[in-house]
């Protein structure tokens, strides 16, 4: 009995040593309590986020859509009036150099047939008879005629001033086409912008027509008037002074003070006084000698028509004198008118005094707008003023301060605000 308590006691002191080694070897470190995820457990505060948070609301879904829709027809609309624009710059060059070639050919065939008729009728006068000398007479006669009728009709088209407002058309629909290429480059266009751009359309297209009966530009006006290719509603004008003077104290936000907005209306002022002043003095003095030019061409040559006819009468002598003197001062004169292209000068004395005008318009437009914030950046404005002007910006300010001073002192300005014309 002995035998087999120490047994069972050697045994189960064992047995015990061995549950512990295997209790040792096989225990694990102890996880953190994890959130029963049992649905029987409620969390004590509730963290849910509602749905409408998460998902955009069908309303949010729609007003995008439709705002995307908008952009994109307003995008659609200004490529439209680009591919208009484009088109005309192509129509306008065309005409432009078709315009040109038909001053040369025109000055070259008028020139050709009046001294022509001119030779035919001293040669009648040296000595043909009979049926020599009235065939003489007629030709000259007849070719005289020509001229005289030609000559009219050139005179009162002036290809050389047609030509120009085509060079002046082409120029300014690309500048406009430029434009609208900037807006499509760096934002999305606004619908201001599309009516804007296709009012400026309109203005170029009544400004430079691009027929010729009905729609030509008079080309003998009763006084000089500047060109102008901008729609009217650029020059509005807002003279509320109270609110200009109330928000003066604004005025050094978005680039303005009250030193530029100095500045800038005596570069108005110095346009008004020397830019455009001149050149309306210089566009009549112009308009003046084509109109004396395009009446003298068609009357001598008339006159030499005449003489022509009475040679070989008993004052035959004196008429082929008259006929081939007055041939002579008519192909000088169309020389004159169309070789030098008077119709051209004119037409750049018309297109500088509206650009000067434009400019004037355009600096009063943003100094008249009473809300700084509305206007275009002051220090930009003054750059596009100067570059406009072939100054630099020192420079203009330096011709401001010129025009202060002489306006005090009484004396006149004597320098032009624009160095370009």
């Amino acid at each position: 009995m002995a035998s087999l308590q120490v047994s069972n006691t050697l045994f189960s002191s064992s047995s015990c040593r061995s549950s512990n080694r295997i209790n040792a070897a096989i225990s694990v470190p102890k996880l953190p309590r994890i959130i029963s995820l049992s649905p029987l457990t409620k969390p004590k505060q509730s963290s849910t986020i509602p749905v409408e948070m998460l998902v955009p609301s069908t309303k949010l879904l729609e007003q995008n859509k439709v705002d995307d829709s908008g952009n994109s027809m307003v995008t659609a609309q200004l490529y439209a009036i680009l591919e208009a624009v484009a088109d005309r710059v192509e129509m306008h060059h065309n005409l432009g150099q078709q315009r040109d070639n038909w001053n040369t050919l025109l000055l070259n065939s008028i020139n050709m047939i009046t001294l022509t008729a001119a030779t035919m009728a001293g040669v009648a006068a040296t000595g043909g008879a009979g049926a020599s000398l009235l065939a003489l007479k007629l030709s000259s006669t007849l070719l005289f005629s020509a001229a005289a009728g030609m000559m009219v009709i050139v005179n009162k088209m002036q290809p050389s001033q047609l030509a120009e407002e085509q060079r002046n058309a082409t120029r300014l629909f690309k500048q406009l086409q430029r434009e609208i290429q900037t807006i499509l480059a760096l934002r999305v266009p606004s619908e201001n912008q599309v009516k804007e751009a296709m009012e400026k359309v309109l203005a170029l297209d009544q400004a430079y027509p691009l027929p010729l009966l009905g729609k030509m530009i008079e080309k003998f006006p009763k006084t000089f008037e500047p060109a102008v290719w901008w729609p009217s509603s650029h020059s509005r004008i807002n003279n509320n002074v109270s609110e200009r003077e109330q928000n003066t104290n604004k005025m050094e936000k978005n680039g303005w003070n009250e030193k530029l907005e100095e500045e800038m209306r005596e570069i108005i002022e110095g346009l008004k006084t020397k830019d455009i002043e001149d050149y309306m003095r210089l566009g009549n003095l112009v308009l003046k000698t084509n109109k004396i030019l395009a009446i003298s061409g068609p009357l001598l040559t008339g006159i030499a028509a005449v003489g022509s006819a009475f040679v070989g009468s008993p004052h035959g002598s004196w008429a082929a004198v008259v006929a081939v003197a007055a041939g002579a001062l008519a192909t000088t004169v169309n020389t004159l008118e169309h070789g030098a292209q008077v119709g051209t000068v004119f037409e750049m004395y018309r297109n500088c005094a509206g650009f000067f005008k434009l400019l004037e318009e355009s600096i009063e437009s943003t100094l008249n707008e009473s809300n700084v914030e509305k206007r275009e950046n002051g220090e930009m404005f003054e750059l596009k003023v100067a570059l406009q002007l072939g100054r630099s910006t020192s420079e203009l300010r330096d011709f401001s301060e010129k025009s202060i001073h002489s306006r005090m002192d009484g004396a006149e300005l004597e320098e032009f605000a624009s160095k370009l014309f």
